[in-house]
């Protein structure tokens, strides 16, 4: 494509508003699965416990792979002093802000409620400088939530040189790339294949290591995925053509794979899980990764008032959304409710307080934002704007 006619693309937008919605979804269900959280209901459920690993076979991939491709477009818009500036204002000053901010609220309230620490969140403070949150320490270095911005900051580094060389003389080995992956029975594949061969080299190592269901070394591949979809046109015609098979195949792999973590205490099942769940978890989403895309782009591409504040809202609400969460969780888990009206309560009560803070405080002042990752505010000088009002007056008489 001509990258200077390209238009923005809104489909990546709904899709990025949708994504984050997706992991505030997610993180309020956490209350309730069977996993370990910061903060847990007395009582937990395998309804959530299937929502949570259906959601996770695609939710942070999908983030990443539109991370990727809207790099794509970032590429265009100057050199590498901009391209770095502006990781730096949008990635890296808010995880600070949040790292020594209100991460050591979430700290807190599971050391408290885990039995760690007993007192005041402001007793607690000193102690959340003791060693390194996931090492057995406190200090959350990698601001809890927020590990997908320093995970995300941290590829834009490393591969900032290939992505330059891809627009720039690599063009044409990207665009034969795009043109391998565009076949529709090969660009599931594309994905699938080096996902799958990570998985065989780093088993068993510590390399595994990540969050969000899937390794920190697995996102590298949906950023690059990403970025190489919306450089190829045919490619992106093809994901819209096939949507609805990669959809229907990416359900079934996905039902799949829930049907045997929800079953892995049954003997019957337990050969079939060890054999099976990694690769249908793998396959599911090569699939539903590209059938989101082209559902995307054949139906999320109109511009309105909604987008446009939301895309803005959008990373605010991502920094906010988990301590707001745990903070609104921590007291609703204790009430004498049945577990669906708990979730109910946390979800909407959150999602009011997250946006009142927004909407309120963030989005209306300027040293807010900066700290939010956002643009400044452009306010007009009212000064200069009586004086053209006076002269145009005058010209008029």
């Amino acid at each position: 494509m001509d990258s200077k006619t390209i238009q923005r693309r809104f489909d990546l937008d709904w899709l990025r508003v949708l994504g984050i919605l997706a992991v505030f979804l997610f993180h309020s269900t956490r209350f309730f699965d069977f996993g370990d959280w910061h903060v847990k209901n007395p009582v937990t459920y395998g309804s959530a416990a299937a929502l949570q690993s259906f959601m996770t076979i695609w939710m942070m991939p999908l983030i990443f792979l539109i991370s990727g491709a809207s790099i794509y477009y970032a590429m265009n818009k100057g050199g590498a002093g901009k391209f770095f500036k502006d990781k730096v204002l949008r990635l890296l000053v808010p995880l600070l802000v949040v790292v020594f901010t209100h991460a050591s609220l979430q700290v807190y309230l599971e050391r408290i409620t885990h039995g760690q620490f007993s007192g005041s969140y402001w007793a607690f403070l000193p102690h959340y400088f003791e060693g390194m949150y996931g090492f057995g320490g406190n200090f959350a270095w990698i601001g809890m939530h927020m590990w997908y911005v320093l995970v995300l900051f941290i590829y834009c580094l490393l591969f900032y040189p290939l992505f330059h060389w891809w627009k720039g003389s690599g063009r044409g080995v990207l665009d034969k790339l795009g043109s391998i992956i565009a076949w529709p029975w090969t660009m599931w594949l594309a994905l699938a294949f080096p996902i799958l061969l990570l998985g065989i080299v780093i088993s068993d190592t510590g390399w595994e290591t990540g969050a969000g269901g899937w390794g920190f070394l697995y996102y590298s591949f949906f950023l690059l995925y990403g970025f190489v979809i919306v450089s190829h046109e045919r490619l992106q015609a093809n994901i819209r053509r096939v949507r609805w098979v990669y959809l229907s195949v990416g359900l079934i792999l996905a039902s799949a794979y829930v049907f045997l973590v929800a079953n892995i205490a049954n003997p019957a099942i337990e050969p079939f899980e060890d054999a099976f769940s990694d690769l249908f978890y793998v396959l599911s989403a090569c699939f539903l990764l590209p059938a989101f895309l082209g559902f995307g782009m054949q139906h999320l591409t109109q511009n309105t008032p909604f987008l446009k504040y939301a895309g803005e809202a959008v990373l605010p609400f991502y920094i906010l959304h988990q301590t707001v969460l745990l903070v609104i969780g921590y007291f609703v888990v204790q009430w004498a409710l049945l577990g669906f009206a708990k979730w109910m309560v946390i979800f909407a009560s959150s999602f009011v307080v997250i946006m009142a803070i927004y909407e309120f405080a963030v989005r209306r002042v300027n040293a807010l934002r900066i700290l939010f990752g956002m643009k400044l505010l452009v306010r007009p000088v009212r000064s200069q704007t009586r004086e053209r009002q006076l002269e145009e007056a005058a010209r008029t008489m």
